[in-house]
Protein backbone atom coordinates (compact mmCIF):
# COMPACT_ATOMS: atom_id res chain seq x y z
CA UNK A 1 0.00 0.00 0.00
CA UNK A 2 1.46 3.58 -1.09
CA UNK A 3 1.17 6.66 0.81
CA UNK A 4 -1.74 8.74 0.17
CA UNK A 5 -1.38 12.49 -0.66
CA UNK A 6 -3.76 13.78 2.56
CA UNK A 7 -2.11 14.60 5.75
CA UNK A 8 -5.09 15.15 8.34
CA UNK A 9 -5.01 16.48 12.00
CA UNK A 10 -5.95 14.93 14.98
CA UNK A 11 -8.90 16.50 17.73
CA UNK A 12 -7.41 15.00 21.02
CA UNK A 13 -4.27 13.16 23.30
CA UNK A 14 -5.10 9.86 22.29
CA UNK A 15 -6.70 8.15 18.72
CA UNK A 16 -10.32 7.41 18.59
CA UNK A 17 -12.04 4.46 16.90
CA UNK A 18 -13.72 7.33 14.26
CA UNK A 19 -10.07 8.83 13.93
CA UNK A 20 -8.10 5.14 13.57
CA UNK A 21 -10.84 4.61 10.28
CA UNK A 22 -10.16 7.71 8.58
CA UNK A 23 -6.90 7.33 8.84
CA UNK A 24 -7.08 3.90 7.03
CA UNK A 25 -8.22 5.58 4.28
CA UNK A 26 -6.08 5.14 0.52
CA UNK A 27 -5.63 8.76 0.26
CA UNK A 28 -4.03 9.23 3.43
CA UNK A 29 -0.70 10.13 3.99
CA UNK A 30 0.34 11.01 7.29
CA UNK A 31 -0.79 13.10 10.46
CA UNK A 32 0.12 16.28 11.41
CA UNK A 33 0.38 16.88 15.21
CA UNK A 34 -0.88 20.37 17.48
CA UNK A 35 -0.33 21.57 20.90
CA UNK A 36 -4.08 19.91 21.32
CA UNK A 37 -2.59 16.91 20.94
CA UNK A 38 0.13 17.32 23.76
CA UNK A 39 0.28 16.54 27.20
CA UNK A 40 3.59 14.88 27.71
CA UNK A 41 6.37 13.02 25.75
CA UNK A 42 5.17 9.83 27.48
CA UNK A 43 1.58 10.68 26.16
CA UNK A 44 2.72 11.84 22.78
CA UNK A 45 4.95 8.74 22.06
CA UNK A 46 1.98 6.24 22.32
CA UNK A 47 -0.21 8.67 20.58
CA UNK A 48 2.88 8.37 17.51
CA UNK A 49 2.93 4.57 18.24
CA UNK A 50 -0.83 3.85 17.55
CA UNK A 51 -0.79 6.12 14.40
CA UNK A 52 2.07 4.16 13.01
CA UNK A 53 0.51 0.54 13.88
CA UNK A 54 -2.58 1.45 11.69
CA UNK A 55 -0.73 0.73 8.45
CA UNK A 56 1.71 -0.41 6.32
CA UNK A 57 3.93 1.88 5.19
CA UNK A 58 2.98 3.61 8.20
CA UNK A 59 1.84 6.81 7.79
CA UNK A 60 4.07 10.37 8.54
CA UNK A 61 3.78 12.09 11.66
CA UNK A 62 4.63 15.63 11.41
CA UNK A 63 4.60 18.98 13.87
CA UNK A 64 5.45 22.27 13.44
CA UNK A 65 8.54 22.40 16.02
CA UNK A 66 10.59 25.41 15.02
CA UNK A 67 11.47 26.69 18.14
CA UNK A 68 9.85 30.65 19.77
CA UNK A 69 6.30 31.08 19.06
CA UNK A 70 6.30 27.78 16.91
CA UNK A 71 6.74 24.58 19.09
CA UNK A 72 3.51 22.99 19.55
CA UNK A 73 5.12 20.40 22.38
CA UNK A 74 6.74 22.11 25.13
CA UNK A 75 6.42 20.85 28.62
CA UNK A 76 8.69 17.73 28.67
CA UNK A 77 10.64 19.20 25.85
CA UNK A 78 13.56 21.77 25.41
CA UNK A 79 12.08 25.30 24.71
CA UNK A 80 13.88 25.91 21.92
CA UNK A 81 14.42 29.82 21.22
CA UNK A 82 12.71 31.71 17.76
CA UNK A 83 15.83 31.36 15.09
CA UNK A 84 15.36 35.20 14.94
CA UNK A 85 18.44 34.69 17.89
CA UNK A 86 20.57 32.71 15.55
CA UNK A 87 20.99 35.54 13.02
CA UNK A 88 21.67 38.09 15.33
CA UNK A 89 24.65 35.97 16.85
CA UNK A 90 25.77 35.61 13.04
CA UNK A 91 25.97 38.92 12.35
CA UNK A 92 28.86 39.82 14.76
CA UNK A 93 30.08 35.67 15.03
CA UNK A 94 29.37 33.52 12.24
CA UNK A 95 30.87 30.37 12.84
CA UNK A 96 29.45 30.39 16.94
CA UNK A 97 25.92 31.04 15.25
CA UNK A 98 26.33 28.18 12.56
CA UNK A 99 27.40 25.97 15.46
CA UNK A 100 24.91 26.82 17.52
CA UNK A 101 21.82 26.59 13.91
CA UNK A 102 23.58 22.60 13.60
CA UNK A 103 23.09 21.99 17.18
CA UNK A 104 19.60 23.28 17.80
CA UNK A 105 18.29 21.90 14.42
CA UNK A 106 19.83 18.51 16.36
CA UNK A 107 18.03 18.69 19.65
CA UNK A 108 15.05 19.67 17.92
CA UNK A 109 14.82 16.31 15.34
CA UNK A 110 16.54 13.91 18.42
CA UNK A 111 13.84 14.81 20.97
CA UNK A 112 10.75 14.62 18.04
CA UNK A 113 12.72 11.38 17.16
CA UNK A 114 12.51 9.93 20.67
CA UNK A 115 8.67 10.20 21.00
CA UNK A 116 8.60 8.78 17.39
CA UNK A 117 7.90 12.18 14.93
CA UNK A 118 8.67 11.36 11.68
CA UNK A 119 9.63 15.05 10.75
CA UNK A 120 8.65 18.54 11.53
CA UNK A 121 7.82 21.59 9.07
CA UNK A 122 11.52 23.79 9.80
CA UNK A 123 13.54 25.53 8.75
CA UNK A 124 11.81 28.79 7.97
CA UNK A 125 13.69 30.21 5.21
CA UNK A 126 11.57 33.46 4.95
CA UNK A 127 13.09 36.65 4.79
CA UNK A 128 12.57 39.22 7.85
CA UNK A 129 11.90 42.56 5.99
CA UNK A 130 10.51 43.93 9.00
CA UNK A 131 6.99 44.25 7.85
CA UNK A 132 5.07 40.63 8.68
CA UNK A 133 4.07 39.72 12.01
CA UNK A 134 3.05 36.21 11.29
CA UNK A 135 6.87 35.46 10.23
CA UNK A 136 9.14 38.13 12.51
CA UNK A 137 11.12 36.04 14.48
CA UNK A 138 10.45 32.72 12.78
CA UNK A 139 12.97 34.04 10.27
CA UNK A 140 17.05 33.67 10.68
CA UNK A 141 17.81 37.24 8.99
CA UNK A 142 16.92 39.91 6.21
CA UNK A 143 20.00 38.88 4.29
CA UNK A 144 18.84 35.51 2.02
CA UNK A 145 22.71 34.47 2.04
CA UNK A 146 22.98 34.49 5.68
CA UNK A 147 19.18 32.50 5.92
CA UNK A 148 20.79 29.68 3.41
CA UNK A 149 23.94 29.53 5.51
CA UNK A 150 22.42 29.61 8.70
CA UNK A 151 19.48 26.97 7.37
CA UNK A 152 22.05 24.79 5.75
CA UNK A 153 23.86 24.12 9.11
CA UNK A 154 20.39 23.85 11.23
CA UNK A 155 19.30 21.22 8.50
CA UNK A 156 22.92 19.12 8.84
CA UNK A 157 22.10 18.94 12.69
CA UNK A 158 18.61 17.68 12.13
CA UNK A 159 19.94 15.17 9.64
CA UNK A 160 22.17 14.26 12.58
CA UNK A 161 19.11 13.77 14.64
CA UNK A 162 17.57 11.88 12.53
CA UNK A 163 15.24 14.04 10.13
CA UNK A 164 15.60 15.54 6.86
CA UNK A 165 13.92 19.65 6.73
CA UNK A 166 11.45 21.02 5.09
CA UNK A 167 11.73 24.89 4.12
CA UNK A 168 8.79 26.88 4.20
CA UNK A 169 7.06 29.23 2.47
CA UNK A 170 8.22 28.81 -1.01
CA UNK A 171 8.87 31.45 -2.51
CA UNK A 172 8.64 34.03 0.86
CA UNK A 173 6.05 34.78 2.85
CA UNK A 174 7.95 37.74 4.35
CA UNK A 175 7.61 40.09 2.63
CA UNK A 176 3.46 41.48 3.03
CA UNK A 177 1.98 42.28 6.07
CA UNK A 178 -0.65 40.21 5.57
CA UNK A 179 -1.27 36.77 7.40
CA UNK A 180 -2.74 34.02 5.07
CA UNK A 181 -3.95 32.37 8.21
CA UNK A 182 -7.08 34.85 8.14
CA UNK A 183 -6.33 36.58 4.55
CA UNK A 184 -5.17 35.89 1.39
CA UNK A 185 -1.49 38.29 1.06
CA UNK A 186 -1.00 39.78 -1.90
CA UNK A 187 3.11 40.25 -2.64
CA UNK A 188 3.06 42.98 -5.61
CA UNK A 189 7.08 42.35 -6.46
CA UNK A 190 8.23 41.18 -9.85
CA UNK A 191 9.60 37.74 -10.05
CA UNK A 192 12.87 39.64 -10.62
CA UNK A 193 12.59 41.39 -7.22
CA UNK A 194 11.60 37.97 -5.80
CA UNK A 195 14.36 36.16 -7.59
CA UNK A 196 17.11 38.79 -6.45
CA UNK A 197 16.21 38.64 -2.75
CA UNK A 198 13.52 35.74 -1.04
CA UNK A 199 14.15 33.37 -3.46
CA UNK A 200 17.97 32.94 -3.01
CA UNK A 201 17.26 31.29 -0.07
CA UNK A 202 15.44 28.49 -1.18
CA UNK A 203 17.38 27.75 -4.05
CA UNK A 204 20.72 27.65 -1.97
CA UNK A 205 18.35 25.47 0.00
CA UNK A 206 17.54 23.17 -3.03
CA UNK A 207 21.22 23.04 -4.15
CA UNK A 208 22.18 21.85 -0.82
CA UNK A 209 19.56 18.90 -1.09
CA UNK A 210 17.16 19.95 0.66
CA UNK A 211 13.89 16.94 0.91
CA UNK A 212 10.84 18.88 1.09
CA UNK A 213 9.59 22.42 1.02
CA UNK A 214 5.78 24.29 1.57
CA UNK A 215 4.37 26.87 -0.59
CA UNK A 216 2.66 30.28 0.65
CA UNK A 217 -0.88 30.76 0.43
CA UNK A 218 0.20 34.13 -1.02
CA UNK A 219 -0.14 35.93 -4.32
CA UNK A 220 2.39 36.75 -6.18
CA UNK A 221 0.24 38.81 -9.19
CA UNK A 222 3.14 39.59 -11.32
CA UNK A 223 4.35 36.05 -11.69
CA UNK A 224 0.92 34.60 -11.32
CA UNK A 225 -2.89 34.60 -11.19
CA UNK A 226 -3.15 32.18 -8.96
CA UNK A 227 -1.48 32.12 -4.81
CA UNK A 228 1.79 30.13 -5.30
CA UNK A 229 0.36 26.86 -3.53
CA UNK A 230 -2.25 26.19 -6.21
CA UNK A 231 0.44 27.88 -8.93
CA UNK A 232 1.57 25.20 -11.62
CA UNK A 233 3.65 28.16 -12.78
CA UNK A 234 5.39 28.57 -9.45
CA UNK A 235 5.36 24.86 -8.56
CA UNK A 236 5.81 23.35 -12.05
CA UNK A 237 7.61 25.67 -14.02
CA UNK A 238 9.73 27.61 -11.17
CA UNK A 239 10.36 25.35 -8.68
CA UNK A 240 10.46 21.98 -10.34
CA UNK A 241 12.32 23.13 -13.48
CA UNK A 242 13.58 26.15 -13.37
CA UNK A 243 15.34 25.39 -9.49
CA UNK A 244 15.58 21.73 -10.35
CA UNK A 245 13.70 20.98 -6.76
CA UNK A 246 13.42 17.08 -6.24
CA UNK A 247 12.00 16.37 -2.81
CA UNK A 248 8.33 16.31 -2.00
CA UNK A 249 5.80 19.34 -1.77
CA UNK A 250 3.52 19.73 0.82
CA UNK A 251 0.51 22.56 0.76
CA UNK A 252 0.47 24.03 3.73
CA UNK A 253 -2.73 24.06 5.63
CA UNK A 254 -5.94 23.55 3.34
CA UNK A 255 -8.12 25.11 6.29
CA UNK A 256 -6.27 28.55 6.31
CA UNK A 257 -8.31 31.67 5.06
CA UNK A 258 -5.33 32.23 2.42
CA UNK A 259 -6.64 28.95 0.62
CA UNK A 260 -9.93 29.97 0.16
CA UNK A 261 -9.09 31.42 -3.60
CA UNK A 262 -8.89 27.74 -4.60
CA UNK A 263 -12.86 27.22 -3.19
CA UNK A 264 -14.49 25.27 -1.01
CA UNK A 265 -11.78 22.44 0.47
CA UNK A 266 -12.35 19.52 -2.00
CA UNK A 267 -11.70 22.00 -4.84
CA UNK A 268 -8.56 23.47 -2.87
CA UNK A 269 -6.78 20.08 -2.57
CA UNK A 270 -7.66 19.19 -6.41
CA UNK A 271 -6.24 22.30 -7.13
CA UNK A 272 -3.27 22.00 -5.24
CA UNK A 273 -2.56 18.50 -6.36
CA UNK A 274 -2.72 19.23 -10.08
CA UNK A 275 -0.44 22.49 -9.49
CA UNK A 276 2.16 20.28 -8.01
CA UNK A 277 2.01 19.21 -4.76
CA UNK A 278 2.55 15.94 -3.34
CA UNK A 279 0.73 15.83 0.05
CA UNK A 280 -1.87 18.38 0.82
CA UNK A 281 -3.12 19.46 4.22
CA UNK A 282 -6.30 19.34 5.77
CA UNK A 283 -5.51 20.16 9.32
CA UNK A 284 -8.38 21.78 11.65
CA UNK A 285 -12.00 20.88 10.21
CA UNK A 286 -12.98 17.54 10.46
CA UNK A 287 -16.17 17.85 8.14
CA UNK A 288 -13.70 19.20 5.40
CA UNK A 289 -11.41 16.54 5.73
CA UNK A 290 -13.93 13.90 4.57
CA UNK A 291 -15.17 16.27 1.90
CA UNK A 292 -11.41 16.21 0.41
CA UNK A 293 -11.47 12.44 0.55
CA UNK A 294 -14.52 11.66 -0.59
CA UNK A 295 -13.69 13.86 -3.44
CA UNK A 296 -10.27 12.53 -4.62
CA UNK A 297 -11.25 8.85 -4.27
CA UNK A 298 -10.24 9.09 -8.30
CA UNK A 299 -6.42 9.72 -7.71
CA UNK A 300 -3.79 7.18 -7.60
CA UNK A 301 -2.08 6.79 -4.56
CA UNK A 302 1.56 8.50 -4.58
CA UNK A 303 4.88 6.95 -3.89
CA UNK A 304 7.89 9.26 -2.48
CA UNK A 305 10.69 7.01 -2.93
CA UNK A 306 12.76 6.21 0.12
CA UNK A 307 15.70 8.71 -0.63
CA UNK A 308 13.00 11.79 -0.51
CA UNK A 309 10.96 10.40 2.51
CA UNK A 310 11.63 13.59 4.92
CA UNK A 311 12.23 11.74 8.04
Amino acid sequence: MALGPVMLGLDGLELTAEEGELLRHPLVGGVILFARNYQSPEQVAALAAAIHALRQPRLLVAVDHEGGRVQRFRDGFTRLPAVRCLGEIYDHDRMRAKQLARATGWLMAAELRAVGVDFSFAPVLDLDHGVSGIIGDRAFHRDPEAVADLAHAYVSGMQKGGMEGVGKHFPGHGGIAADSHSELPVDPRSYQDLAGADLLAFERMIHYGLAALMPAHVLYPQVDDRPAGFSARWLKDILRRDLEFQGVIFSDDLDMAGAGEAGPPPERARAALAAGCDMVLACNDRRAAAAILDNLRHLSLIHISEPTRPY
